[in-house]
């Protein structure tokens, strides 16, 4: 899904701090053992969430997509001492091993895994957030923004993946997955309580930030 050529990724991968044992082992993990394991953020990616998350130093995050847990990790290296993250998934057939990876990274007291309809396990949880990443089902990426909006304290970061979709988003005509993936980034594009800028990270990372 990355937009940048081989070569150039390669590169850059030469320039950031590299994955940790567990990162490395679940990237290949996920790869030979997982459905759709391209739904991974991977090595450059992660480094992009983990420096976002150090510069943030949130106490509270929310994920929404955990997948087999990279990224989860990735951003609860930036979380205060005394932080939560809180990530909701729908596929339970994961559960055992995000369990056991969030356990052998030292953060099972710090990760509040949940499972079930993220918009019905948004409605449980009374936080604040100071960092939330989604990274679920794109038809509902609006729909988890205002859920979150007015819990994300001035001055946070929401961050959402996927919004170049391999570049379809500059095709005319478009399918009901990309539809929907443009239709988010006009409505981000037109939101003034908020700034905003999309970062050509992998798929296309939306970085935006409550005024």
């Amino acid at each position: 899904m990355s937009l940048i050529q081989e070569d150039l990724s390669q590169l850059l991968l030469q320039f950031c701090e590299p994955e940790s044992a567990l990162l490395q082992r679940i990237d290949r993990e996920t790869n030979l053992k997982v459905l759709m394991p391209r739904m991974l953020s991977g090595h450059y990616q992660g480094r992009v969430l983990s420096m976002l998350s150090k510069l943030v130093n949130p106490t509270r995050i929310l994920e929404i997509g955990t997948f087999t847990g990279y990224a989860t990790l990735c951003l609860a290296e930036g979380l205060a001492d005394d932080g939560i993250l809180y990530t909701l998934d729908i596929n339970e057939e994961l559960e055992d091993r995000v369990r056991g990876y969030f356990e052998e990274a030292g953060y099972a007291g710090s990760i509040q895994y949940i499972l079930g309809d993220a918009t019905k396990s948004l409605s449980k949880i009374d936080e604040t957030f100071d960092l939330v990443f989604i990274d679920a089902d794109k038809k509902n990426n609006g729909t988890y923004y205002d859920l979150i909006f007015d819990r994300l304290r001035p001055g946070g970061l929401i961050i959402v993946d996927n919004v170049l979709w391999s570049g379809k988003v500059l095709t005319n005509q478009q399918d009901k997955d990309t539809r929907n993936i443009s239709a988010f980034n006009d409505k981000i594009a037109a939101d003034l309580r908020v700034e905003k800028l999309i970062l050509p990270v992998r798929d296309g990372l939306f970085i935006i930030r409550k005024k």
